[in-house]
């Protein structure tokens, strides 16, 4: 096995292995779609960042990176670069020493380009992967889910569901705050900037997308946000929704509500000819951690590192 740059001619083979990954995760989830729209590498593929193992002519396996991007997961100062979940694959016959190796070459060069912060989409069912990775001092941060949408709507008594007019995004605003604010805390750590909350808010109200609320006495006590666009190309796959926003307030919490209101959503999909509902979370926020597998498969697992930012002064 020898690990040399990627290069476009491997392009071929590197997506036979990734359908190959991809059948593997389906054996665990079959009702994962059948995939119809492959995402290209695009920039991946010659921004001079991935490696591929080969034999011959053979490819073993590929890493190929997004170019890096500052700040990394809002960390001033901090690089970082990302392996989505098509940028990589490897076959499963020695997977576990054919990722270290690409690792090992892959992330010169990306301390090279000044990235301190290593990300990788993996996924979810992939063990061997997970073995090459997490040794490498790689732990998981966040996940994507996936599950069918059915007609069994589940009442709560003395909460009523409903779609929001997109003209009534602005009602969302308190909500939205408090989703900010509950990020921000142990052991999730995850805060903007006031400038990109505002932004952020700005955007979703100015562009809302479709929201369903779940209302108690009459104030809106959780809501979920859906739209089209999905983290990685087995979400994006067409007639596939996607959630994009949630929160529940404290005290609708261990009530059936925030449960009630994703089934009254399955239930208006269903209706609507949609099969599958995707979803991504971080695994450090507690609260998403405790609901969303409960009611979704996972299927991915986006792992990173942080090196010692004192390589980058060598």
């Amino acid at each position: 096995m020898k690990i040399v740059g990627f290069e476009e001619k491997w392009l071929p083979q590197a997506q036979e292995l990734l359908w190959e990954n991809y059948q593997e995760e389906k054996e665990h989830i079959p009702f994962l779609p059948d995939i119809t729209q492959w995402w290209p590498l695009g920039e991946m593929a010659t921004n001079g960042l991935g490696v591929a193992a080969v034999e011959g002519d053979r490819l073993l396996g590929y890493l190929c990176v997004c170019n890096p991007w500052m700040p990394a997961f809002r960390t001033p100062d901090v690089t970082g670069v990302f392996s989505p979940l098509h940028a990589h694959a490897a076959r499963k016959q020695d997977r576990v020493k054919i990722y270290r190796r690409m690792y090992q070459a892959a992330a010169e060069k990306w301390v090279e380009a000044g990235a301190s912060s290593h990300a990788i989409a993996l996924f979810a069912h992939d063990l061997l992967g997970q073995e090459a990775f997490y040794v490498y001092d790689f732990g998981m941060r966040c996940m994507d889910l996936m599950r069918q949408t059915e007609a069994d709507p589940a009442p709560v008594e003395g909460v009523t569901f409903m779609e929001l007019p997109k003209d009534r995004s602005p009602e969302l605003h308190s909500l939205r705050i408090e989703l900010s604010r509950h990020l921000s805390k142990s052991p999730c750590f995850m805060l903007d900037s006031e400038g990109m909350k505002q932004r952020w808010l700005q955007g979703r109200e100015e562009d809302p997308p479709r929201m369903f609320v779940a209302v108690k006495d009459g104030g809106i006590l959780a809501y979920i946000e859906v739209g089209q666009e999905g983290e990685n190309f087995v979400s994006n796959q067409p007639g596939i929704l996607n959630i994009s926003g949630a929160y529940c307030r404290p005290e609708g919490r261990g009530t059936g509500v925030a449960g009630g209101l994703l089934q009254y959503l399955s239930d208006v999909l269903h209706r609507e000819g949609v099969p599958l509902l995707g979803v991504d979370c971080e695994s450090i926020n507690p609260t998403a951690l405790g609901f969303w597998p409960k009611h979704f498969e996972v299927y991915t697992h986006s792992v990173v590192r942080r090196i010692d930012e004192n390589v980058l002064k060598r």
